[in-house]
């Protein structure tokens, strides 16, 4: 098994090798999986967060959970701080933390305790367990609020048969991936 920082960095240069078609043909397909599933069909709200550089799209998923009935928040980090903010129109967005997109408002933050928290992540197993892009926010999140569902998509190749995570890492409830053969 790579070392953290070498994982990291062969899933940005996979994720890198992608073009837009490919990414929307694997967020499509992964959509429509996502849609599918229990967590999401029981869900009133979700937390989810707004994609960057070659992530999968989640734009559409939250437009279509908006569609849905269900309360929508996105996360808008305050200095070494995640915060998931209630965000009715999605447009109303700007580049942040990272350059990473996140609401132009500073509220209101969402107070769902039971909200499905969609994660992102390099990499996955089947177990749940997540490599993430190192900040740490999802964690702290999770470790102050460990009621909240949590469910990761992914690229085939973001999956791993087993990654050795450490004692602060929270494991997902369940991860959905596609292939692009899949997704085609």
């Amino acid at each position: 098994m790579l070392d953290k920082k070498a994982l990291r960095a062969e899933i940005r240069a996979k994720k890198r090798a992608l073009n837009p078609a490919q990414i929307d043909a694997y967020s499509a397909a992964l959509a429509k999986k996502f849609f599918a599933h229990p967590l999401y069909q029981n869900a009133r709200a979700i937390y989810g967060y707004l994609s960057y550089n070659e992530e999968v799209r989640t734009l559409p998923i939250l437009a279509q959970a908006q569609k849905d009935g269900k309360r929508v928040a996105v996360p808008k980090v305050f200095g070494d701080t995640m915060k998931f903010l209630w965000l009715d129109d999605l447009s109303t967005i700007a580049p942040g933390y990272c350059q990473i997109p996140e609401p132009v408002a500073d509220s209101p933050e969402a107070d769902d305790e039971t909200a499905l928290v969609l994660m992102p992540g390099l990499a996955f197993d089947p177990d749940g367990r997540r490599l993430g892009y190192g900040g740490g926010f999802y964690d702290r999140f999770l470790a102050e609020q460990p009621q909240h569902p949590t469910l990761a998509l992914c690229y085939d190749f973001q999956m791993f048969d087993h990654l050795d995570t450490d004692a602060h890492d929270i494991p997902v409830d369940a991860v959905i991936w596609v292939s692009l053969e899949d997704s085609v």
